[in-house]
C-alpha cells in the first residue's frame, strides 16, 4: 500500500494571472502559501482479481480505465500505462469546492502515488507539468497552473509563469519571524458555501482570451499587487500586506460580477469593522474560505464571523509538499495487512488537526 499526503494552499498575490489565456499574452506571477490540511491518497494492488476500486465521495468498481467516472482517475491512469488491477481511496482534511486547490492536489497526490507504485522517481517540477497537462491539455479544465505546483513544493512560494507556460518556481524569501507572525495574524473563516469555481473561470478564462480590456486590465492590476506583497512581506512590512490584500479583493471583484455577491460583501465589511486590515474570498470566488489579516483584536474578528455562523480552521504552513507517506512493501506476503498500515498511519497523522 502506498499512501501520499499532499498540502491545500492559501494564494498570497496574483491568483487568475495563471490562466493560460492571460500569461500566454503578458506572463503570469503567483505567490501562494501551502498549509497543513491535506489530501490524502490511498493506492493498493488487489490480490484477488483485476478490478478497478475507486473511492472518493461515490464508490466505483469496474473492470477497465475507460469505464471509471472519476476523469481524474481515469485519465491518469491512462496517462500512466495502468490497465486494470488498482485500488484508489482518497479523503482529505476539507471538502471540494472551497477554493484550498483541491482539485490540484489530488492530482498532485494521486500521480505521486502511482509514480510510487511503478518505482519511478519523478522531480517535483515533471510532477506538477504532468497534473497541468492532465488537467488542462487532456481534460480541458478552465483552470492554471497554481494549484499543481503549490501541492507539489509546498511552503510559501512564488511561481513566474512565462508565454510558453514554462515555470520558474522561486523561494518567497521569507524570514521565519514573519512567517510565524503570518501563520498568527491570517484567519481562516468557512463560509459553508461550496461552489464549482469551473463556471467563473470559464468565464474570465473567455474574457481574457478575447481582450476583454476590463478584465486584462484587473488581471495586469492583481499582478502588480501580486508582487508588491511578495516585496512587503519580504521586507517584514506586514500592514502594508494587508492593505494590499484589501486592494486586491476590491479589484478581484472586477473579474466577474460572480465574485462576491451582497452577502459575502457585508461579511467582508463586517470583518474590516472588527480588526481586519483586508482580506479575501479563496480561489475563484463565491463562497468557500475567507482569508483575512488582523493584527490586533483577532478575538473581536473571531467573535464577530462566529456570531454570523462561519467557523474557523486553525493552521500552519507546509514546508514539505506532496510526499510519500506510506510505502509499505513485506517481501514474504505482499502487501502489509490493513492492521500493520492502520498503525503505521495512525502514529503519521496523530499531529493532523481536522476541520
Amino acid at each position: 500500500m502506498i499512501i501520499t499526503r499532499t498540502p491545500f494552499r492559501i494564494p498570497l498575490g496574483g491568483g487568475g494571472t495563471d490562466l493560460p489565456s492571460y500569461y500566454s499574452k503578458y506572463g503570469g506571477f503567483i505567490f501562494s502559501a501551502a498549509i497543513d490540511k491535506y489530501m490524502f491518497i490511498s493506492i493498493n494492488q488487489p490480490i484477488v482479481d483485476d478490478l478497478i476500486r475507486i473511492k472518493y465521495s461515490k464508490s466505483e468498481t469496474v473492470s477497465s480505465v475507460g469505464e471509471v467516472q472519476h476523469e481524474i482517475v481515469r485519465e491518469a491512469l491512462r496517462y500512466l500505462g495502468f490497465q486494470n488491477g488498482i485500488e484508489v481511496t482518497s479523503m482529505a482534511d476539507v471538502p471540494a469546492g472551497t477554493g484550498l486547490g483541491s482539485s490540484g492536489a489530488y492530482t498532485i497526490g494521486l500521480l505521486n502515488g502511482l509514480h510510487t507504485l511503478k518505482r519511478d522517481s519523478l522531480p517535483l517540477q515533471e510532477l506538477a507539468e504532468e497534473a497541468c497537462r492532465i488537467e488542462i491539455d487532456i481534460l480541458k479544465k478552465p483552470i492554471g497552473k497554481h494549484d499543481q505546483y503549490i501541492a507539489a513544493f509546498g511552503g510559501l512560494t512564488c511561481l513566474e509563469i512565462r508565454n510558453d507556460g514554462s515555470v520558474k518556481v522561486c523561494n518567497g524569501q521569507i524570514s521565519q519571524s514573519i512567517i510565524e507572525e503570518l501563520e498568527k495574524n491570517i484567519l481562516l473563516f468557512f463560509t459553508g458555501i461550496s461552489r464549482d469555481a469551473n463556471e467563473i473561470l470559464s468565464s474570465q478564462s473567455k474574457a481574457a482570451g478575447d481582450e476583454d480590456s476590463r478584465v486584462v486590465d484587473t488581471l495586469h492590476r492583481i499582478k502588480e499587487i501580486g508582487y508588491q506583497i511578495k516585496e512587503a512581506l519580504k521586507q517584514g512590512n506586514l500592514a502594508k500586506f494587508g492593505y494590499l490584500l484589501d486592494k486586491h479583493w476590491q479589484t478581484k471583484k472586477n473579474l466577474s460580477g460572480k465574485v462576491s455577491d451582497a452577502q459575502i460583501d457585508r461579511l467582508y465589511e463586517k470583518a474590516k469593522e472588527n480588526g481586519a486590515l483586508g482580506g479575501k474570498i479563496m480561489g475563484a470566488g463565491g463562497g468557500g474560505f475567507f482569508m483575512f489579516y488582523c493584527e490586533e483584536h483577532r478575538n473581536r474578528l473571531r467573535r464577530a464571523m462566529a456570531e454570523e455562523g462561519l467557523r474557523e480552521m486553525r493552521y500552519r504552513f507546509d514546508f514539505e509538499g506532496s510526499k510519500v507517506l506510506i510505502n509499505f512493501f513485506n517481501p514474504r506476503n505482499g502487501w502489509s495487512s490493513y492492521q500493520e498500515i492502520s498503525q503505521i498511519a495512525s502514529r503519521e497523522s496523530e499531529s493532523y488537526s481536522y476541520l
